[in-house]
């Protein structure tokens, strides 16, 4: 019967239980619901400018010339970059990746377009 409770949100625990429609976290006394916490996993999901989801590993082009702060350098529109990697959003930014010529930078995910 627990297998299908999900883990904790919070601190993980397998050691949830159901109290009447709310998920309980006997570890931490974290209390949930389970659309809350389908409603998570869904805004947790990065997204490019045409809704793709994007993953790991994905390779992306970038949709329109971006300016590098604090430098005369631009990203030009149609950059490809290889191998992103998905980090938790800082200002926006929700991407790490390595730019040709440019090198190690952070993207926001609204800038990209996946490709196959």
């Amino acid at each position: 019967m627990t297998a299908s409770l999900p883990n904790c949100p919070s601190c993980n625990s397998e050691y949830t239980y159901e109290d009447g429609s709310l998920l309980v976290c006997p570890m931490c006394a974290h209390e949930w619901t389970r659309e809350s916490a389908e409603a998570e996993a869904l805004a947790a999901l990065v997204k490019d400018s045409n809704g793709n989801v994007l993953n790991d590993g994905d390779n992306v082009t970038v949709i329109k010339d971006l300016k590098i702060k604090g430098s005369s350098n631009v990203i030009k529109q149609g950059t490809k970059v290889k191998g992103i990697r998905l980090v938790d959003p800082e200002d926006g930014h929700d991407i790490d990746c390595k730019i040709p010529g440019i090198g190690q930078m952070s993207l926001k995910s609204e800038f990209v377009k996946k490709i196959d």
